[in-house]
């Protein structure tokens, strides 16, 4: 049994307004369901933000830091060329970022390639700043090409030997060593006009050994296959 909300009167069961006032009857049970209904029964998914569409945004935020830092250095900051230090990292930073929202089909020895010349030029502009490019040419260019040709060899060597945890780990251990080894002697033969070796020699020998080890893992298939099982790769 119902009564209107508004004067009281006792309503039919099946009655869909007051005989009295007129008043809509509603039953709060369908209301409940028709409010229900006002919503997706399934969740929505918002459409994801393309890689070229991202790429370009970034780029316009680099390009206007960059644009905003040359012309505050050239009206108001005068002193020193100081925006071609934030110019080169804005370089640096849309380099890298060309192969993951940019190019997507780049190829990594490309990408590796660029990187090393972005931060090549990034040493280079910071010659402004230090009034010198002896240190550049000495130092900076050297240890750059050096870095970016192992990162190169090695990612070579992952990509088109036989690769497997423990090869990985063999061209990375051989990696380290050489690349130790040579920063230290282009950073001895530029300080101290020669070449020898100290630290880059211990890391040089646990390199060997590691490799040694490997190397060793890999001719023998039971020890290979055991310490697979045993680090679970």
């Amino acid at each position: 049994m119902s009564y209107c909300v508004n004067c009281g009167v006792e309503l039919e069961e099946n009655a869909r307004e007051c005989p009295l006032c007129s008043t809509p009857v509603v039953n709060p049970r369908e209301q409940t369901r028709r409010d229900a209904s006002a919503f997706p029964e399934q969740k929505g998914q918002v459409e994801t933000v393309k890689r070229k569409d991202l790429g370009l945004l970034l780029s316009m935020v680099i390009l206007a830091s960059v644009a905003t830092c040359g012309i505050l250095n050239l009206l108001v900051f005068k002193s020193t060329p100081w925006s071609l230090a934030v110019i080169g990292a804005c370089v640096i930073l849309w380099v890298f970022m060309i192969p993951l929202v940019i190019y997507t089909g780049q190829s990594i020895y490309a990408s590796l390639l660029l990187d090393g010349a972005a931060v090549a030029l990034y040493l280079y502009m910071l010659t402004f700043l230090a009034g010198s490019n002896e240190w550049f040419f000495g130092l900076g260019l050297p240890i750059t090409a050096l870095v970016t040709g192992i990162a190169e060899a090695v990612t070579l060597c992952i990509r088109r030997l036989p690769r497997s945890f423990l090869t990985v780990a063999l061209y990375l251990f051989t990696g380290l060593g050489l690349l130790c080894m040579g920063l230290e002697m282009l950073i001895r033969r530029y300080l101290e006009a020669r070449i020898f070796l100290t630290w880059s020699a211990v890391v040089l020998t646990i390199c060997t050994i590691l490799d040694i080890a490997v190397i060793t893992m890999l001719s023998r298939r039971r020890l290979r296959n055991e310490v697979r099982r045993r680090l679970h790769f």
